[in-house]
């Protein structure tokens, strides 16, 4: 019995799953989300496969961690803690996107026109502490409606 209670607690499992480390899929964009801007551009009776929306799932979601990743290289040299929009273009421009950067450009303007109204300190840009997955949207709806 001794041990099995060595195997128990030597094995890990328990305590990964209790870990608040990311799992796999907390990295991702929810899936619901890509596959409603996926049915956008495609037609009414057309259907998505599983396995394609979870690989545009990934690749999105790769793709965007890539983006900021870069934008957030720029605020650290530049000892900011705010990921803004011009990083985003600027670290797309780097990455060899331009193709991405002029309607995102024009899509930044359009939803800051949108939440004029409504803006708090910071809500222009990509607060650490944000939300995520709404920042992550602007890129995914982007990306995906200008591919085709």
């Amino acid at each position: 019995m001794g041990g099995d209670n060595a195997d128990d607690s030597g094995d890990g499992d328990g305590s990964d799953h209790s870990n608040p480390m990311l799992r796999e899929q907390d990295r991702f964009l929810p899936i619901a989300n890509v596959a409603r801007i996926m049915k956008k551009t495609i037609p009414r009776t057309g259907k998505i496969a599983k396995d394609a929306r979870e690989c545009v799932q990934e690749c999105v979601s790769e793709f965007i961690s890539f983006i900021t990743s870069e934008a957030s290289e720029r605020c650290h040299q530049e000892k900011r803690k705010t990921i803004n929009g011009e990083d985003i273009l600027f670290a797309m421009s780097t990455l060899g996107f331009d193709n991405y950067a002029e309607p995102l450009k024009n899509y930044l303007q359009k939803y800051r026109e949108s939440i004029k109204g409504d803006r708090t300190p910071g809500a222009d840009g990509f607060d650490e502490g944000a939300e995520e997955y709404g920042s992550r949207s602007l890129f995914v709806f982007v990306l995906i409606t200008n591919v085709t």
